[in-house]
């Protein structure tokens, strides 16, 4: 294999079709899957993961915003794209586009009804809040919107969901019964009075491995667990890392007792070392918090921690008594460590490492 010669993210789509192939496996054949693909495909490349997951017959897309949907429609996408969180400002784009929004409030609902008065059964999804408190209407909001369903032919409601919050974490289990609990009497109450029958939804990644039994319902979601995290270790054996991000060193400097390393003197040395400038940084999405000892690099099979503080552009590690020269591949994150490994030696989780990847690292595709 050719090692990188600039700082690269490699995409690995056989990972990722490991990854579906395990989802999958813990739910009926006959059960519809959505592929989150937000952020970016979660700071991959959202176009190529997307092109691949739709010939891995995946039935929906989602993303975050707009602007999101219309970047995989232009890349060639055809299946039905679901926007979690759309803005009235961008509905004609929408509809030009034929994404399909997420109405989750009065407002909402309004709006897009306004600017899809020329449309006829447009298809658009209700979310519904059963404890996270962050989108949704509420039960007590079902009348009003059937009432609105029914005078409007314009609109018609392709799926009803709710969001999980705290589907990991199994010490949270009576709180997560509760919201699929909530959102069973929602679904009864909807298909009690519409005339067509909506795709019901409400499991994410964690709730696929620790919910299927009891909330399958018609369709599931994924996101991270494509990725290769599964936020459970008796899973997490069962992913593999899609995206691996690596680096060069660009200069290597002997440093002696007593000299400073890095802006604001981050580190001064202690005795003799010898460090290495990598080109990648805090606009690269390694922030500061890593700096100054906290997260390592690995060289040539050694781990070599980061010294001193993440410049912009670039960072610099201890490679003190490490066999390599300028030139030489570093790794950052990939299998070992994993993006959440690498994340939590700064108190945070792989999916705010992942997203922060910058667009100016080039991406690159592999098998």
């Amino acid at each position: 294999m050719t090692k990188i010669q600039e700082t690269t993210l490699e995409i690995s789509l056989g990972a990722l079709q490991n990854n579906i192939t395990f989802l999958r496996s813990k739910i009926r054949p006959t059960t519809k899957f959505m592929a989150v693909v937000k952020a970016y495909a979660y700071g991959s490349d959202a176009q190529q993961v997307a092109l691949f997951l739709e010939k891995q017959q995946v039935d929906y897309f989602a993303v975050a915003y707009t602007d999101e949907g219309i970047a995989l429609r232009n890349a060639g996408v055809t299946k039905p794209i679901l926007v979690l969180h759309p803005l009235p400002v961008h509905f004609h784009e929408i509809i030009a586009y034929k994404l399909e929004p997420s109405l989750y409030n009065k407002y909402v609902f309004d709006a897009f009804l306004e600017a899809s008065k020329n449309e006829t059964n447009y298809p658009v999804h209700l979310k519904f809040n059963t404890g996270l408190n962050r989108l949704g209407f509420t039960a007590e909001e079902i009348p009003e919107l059937l009432s609105a369903l029914e005078k409007h032919s314009n609109l018609q409601v392709a799926s009803v969901f709710s969001h999980l919050g705290a589907s990991e974490d199994l010490n949270e289990k009576t709180f997560t019964l509760q919201q699929i609990k909530d959102f069973k009497e929602v679904s009864a109450q909807l298909n009690s009075k519409l005339s067509y029958k909506p795709l019901f939804h409400i499991l994410n990644t964690s709730g696929i491995l620790n919910y299927a039994e009891e909330a399958q319902f018609d369709m599931v979601r994924s996101g991270i667990g494509l990725y290769g995290f599964g936020n459970d270790p008796q899973y997490n054996h069962h992913f593999k890392n899609v995206v691996s991000l690596k680096s060069v060193i660009s200069q290597i400097h002997h440093i002696q007792p007593n000299q400073s390393i890095g802006y604001n003197k981050g580190h001064i040395a202690k005795t003799a070392m010898k460090t290495a400038t990598i080109p990648l940084g805090h606009a690269d999405g390694i922030s500061r918090q890593y700096g100054k000892g906290k997260a390592f690099l690995t060289v040539n099979g050694k781990q070599c921690p980061i010294v001193g503080n993440v410049c912009m552009d670039m960072l610099m590690i201890d490679i003190t008594g490490v066999d390599c020269h300028e030139g030489d591949e570093v790794l950052i994150f990939g299998t070992q460590p994993t993006a959440s490994a690498f994340a939590s030696t700064a108190g945070t989780i792989s999916y705010e490492l992942l997203t922060a990847i910058s667009q100016r690292v080039r991406r690159k595709v592999v098998s």
